[in-house]
């Protein structure tokens, strides 16, 4: 069976690009999803290896659309390899099942992880240029006027977390940080 993999970071990324360099291989099965690749607990990319059976081809458009690190390629190829199932780059064009394609794919893993924490870097000196020239202040405060009247609702069982953070148009981590805030603040 042929199954293949598609992934962009945002919502707002396009995996038109993707789509259309696969669509030549007859795919069977489709696995797409619009997530960061920091790490390899990802629904569909964790669905599609549980599915993938000996003798499957899975194609990807490169690399990095499988993962960032060198070191999660390799463990997702072994456990490929381990289940008989074979791994082609379209970009790359490189078949993991062959010698030469397991070397390249070792290299061109290392350079795709060198590649993004060059970029991260050059972000992370980017934004202290930007604080020191008073040009990036980072993220505005979130405020919430009475929030100990709130907090008091939600101790009295009034809301729950959800309707909480829902009434006061904040995510559930802000609530979170709000409500760990101010039990630090009473046990003062």
């Amino acid at each position: 069976m042929n199954l293949a993999y598609v992934r962009v970071s945002t919502i707002e990324q396009n995996e038109g690009r993707q789509l259309e360099s696969l669509k030549r291989y007859n795919i069977d099965k489709w696995y797409t999803e619009k997530i960061s690749a920091k790490d390899t607990k990802r629904p569909q990319l964790q669905e599609m290896l549980d599915f993938a059976r000996a003798g499957d081809t899975i194609y990807i458009h490169d690399f990095s659309r499988i993962a960032r690190s060198t070191k999660d390629l390799l463990a997702i190829v072994e456990q490929l390899t381990e289940k008989g199932v074979h791994l082609v780059s379209t970009k790359e064009n490189i078949d993991t099942t062959t010698p030469t394609g397991k070397l390249m794919l070792t290299m061109i893993g290392a350079i795709n992880e060198f590649e993004r924490t060059n970029l991260l870097e050059r972000q992370r000196e980017g934004i202290a240029l930007a604080v020191k020239d008073g040009k990036y202040k980072g993220r505005k405060e979130i405020k919430v006027e009475n929030f100990q009247d709130h907090y008091e609702r939600y101790k009295r069982r009034e809301v729950n977390k959800v309707q909480l953070a829902k009434e006061l148009g904040i995510t559930r981590p802000t609530l979170d940080k709000f409500i760990k805030q101010m039990e630090a603040e009473t046990k003062s």
